[in-house]
């Protein structure tokens, strides 16, 4: 029987087509799952509505849910739910790291401000003396760093 708890388990296999390391779960886009009769019902809140992975992680959630056993499954994008760093798992943060990318800091309050945007920890040496050189990356959610101490350049998922 398919419960709300097993098909969250069952979600973190469901890789971010972005950055593969890390599941919808990890992420912190699964915002509710509903299961009645069968009937599976997951709301999800992408980082920012313009994303271009929506498309295959609706599809990947539904095909997930599909293999498990569901009757029938509905993905709600809700693009009028903001999505926050600080959302992701600490699991999800430290896999982040290890593949490379800094992740963001937890922050209090609903303002990002430019000093958080400016600081980044390098995920190769762990160091804070960093640069922020472009806070235009590969994608909206994130931004490059120079490392002054290892002389990398990394990405930063930036804290939104």
């Amino acid at each position: 029987m398919l419960t709300p708890d097993i098909i969250r388990a069952k979600l973190k296999e469901v890789k971010d087509p972005e950055i593969p390391v890390l599941s919808v779960v990890a992420m912190g886009i699964i915002h509710d799952i509903r299961v009645e009769e069968g009937a599976v019902e997951v709301d999800m809140v992408p980082t920012f509505a313009g994303c271009p992975a929506i498309d295959v992680m609706k599809k990947d959630i539904e095909k997930t849910c599909m293999e498990m056993g569901a009757a029938s499954i509905q993905v709600n994008v809700l693009i009028n739910k903001a999505w926050s760093t600080n959302q992701m798992t600490k699991k999800g943060k430290a896999s982040l790291k290890k593949f490379g990318i800094s992740p963001p800091k937890k922050f209090e309050g609903e303002e990002v401000t430019l000093e958080m945007l400016q600081s980044a920890e390098c995920p190769k040496c762990g160091s804070t003396n960093t640069t922020l050189k472009n806070s235009f990356g590969p994608t909206a959610c994130r931004a490059i760093h120079h490392c002054n101490d290892c002389h990398e350049t990394f990405e930063q998922m930036k804290p939104l």
